[in-house]
């Protein structure tokens, strides 16, 4: 295998999980893990490599000492920020995790000016925003985790409300991860066949309904902590498109300049996955509900940045 190492910052239980799924596939040459808990951070390396062992892995797992280690990252993963908490909103999460974004990304510019980036810190898009504005990277390589974690979830949900189709389902949702993103019912499928053909509009309102409270349902059950096997498999299929350049369409959040009719504002939209990053940005046609949904998702992102803007560095 050629040299293809990821670092990972941030090893809570979405790093830890996102590291041993790419070290149990082999996707990876090696993995770095960085994050200021350094006893378990070691601990976790040496779990994860020995899982990996027992796999036949031929994946190498560090911890990493300092920023340097980072050195060479052909993909980067930022997980690093405090979760979502039962009665938090993402606003309330804002200027803590952009305080902890700033602060991961110093290392970033210093030893790993061209790797490509993946947040899945919350408030995701906004995490986005100001990545790009303080790394100052080509908007192609920081790319945010939502869309496909978001997707996943409407997959799962009209699954249950059919009771078949686990394995044949393809959802598109668009939009910032929040409460106003934008699920397409007319660009989901069950093996090829459209949503409003198989169920009622009651039920897909339904589905539509549990796909944007999707998140927040497992962070009340857990009461202690937000979802982590879903957004590290979503990570884990980001990273090995970057790697391997497979050029697959993804829903990712992005920088728009001028796509969708926005600019300088961060929102999901479909995007190729390549060697490069983003390899392309696709503009789907959409109808004038859709539009309407898709613009108010976007002045929702607005309103984080505008306050990044005004409150913190940017």
């Amino acid at each position: 295998m050629e040299n293809k190492k990821v670092g990972i910052i941030g090893v809570g239980n979405v790093g830890s999980t996102l590291a041993y799924s790419l070290a149990s596939k082999g996707i990876c040459s090696s993995i770095v893990l960085k994050d200021i808990r350094e006893n378990i951070v070691e601990a976790m390396a040496l779990d994860i490599s020995q899982a990996a062992n027992a796999e036949k892995s031929h994946t190498m797992v560090k911890a990493a000492k300092s920023g340097e280690d980072l050195k060479d990252c052909e993909v980067i993963v930022i997980t690093a920020g405090i979760p979502r908490k039962p009665g938090m909103s993402r606003d309330d999460l804002l200027l803590t995790n952009a305080k902890i974004m700033q602060a991961v990304l110093e290392d970033i510019k210093k030893y790993a000016p061209n790797s490509k980036i993946i947040i899945v810190s919350n408030p995701l898009d906004a995490m986005v925003y100001a990545a790009l504005k303080i790394l100052k990277f080509p908007r192609e390589h920081v790319i945010g985790m939502a869309g496909i974690l978001d997707s996943a979830r409407m997959s799962h949900f009209i699954c249950e409300k059919l009771g078949y189709g686990a394995g044949q389902i393809e959802s598109s949702v668009m939009g910032g991860h929040g409460d106003a993103m934008v699920p397409l019912v007319n660009y989901s499928t069950v093996a090829g066949v459209s949503l409003p053909e198989l169920l009622s509009k009651e039920d897909i309102e339904d589905i539509v309904t549990k796909t944007k409270n999707g998140g927040l349902q497992i962070v009340k059950l857990l009461e202690t902590g937000s979802a982590y096997y879903a957004p590290a498999h979503a990570t884990s299929l980001m990273v090995e498109a970057i790697l391997y350049n497979n050029k697959k369409i993804y829903p990712c959040s992005v920088m728009l300049d001028g796509e969708y009719d926005c600019k300088n504002v961060v929102s999901g939209v479909p995007v190729m996955l390549g060697s490069n990053g983003i390899e392309k940005i696709i503009e789907l046609k959409l109808n004038e509900e859709q539009k309407e949904l898709f613009a108010n998702s976007v002045a929702s992102v607005q309103e984080l940045i505008d306050t990044l803007d005004e409150k913190f560095f940017i």
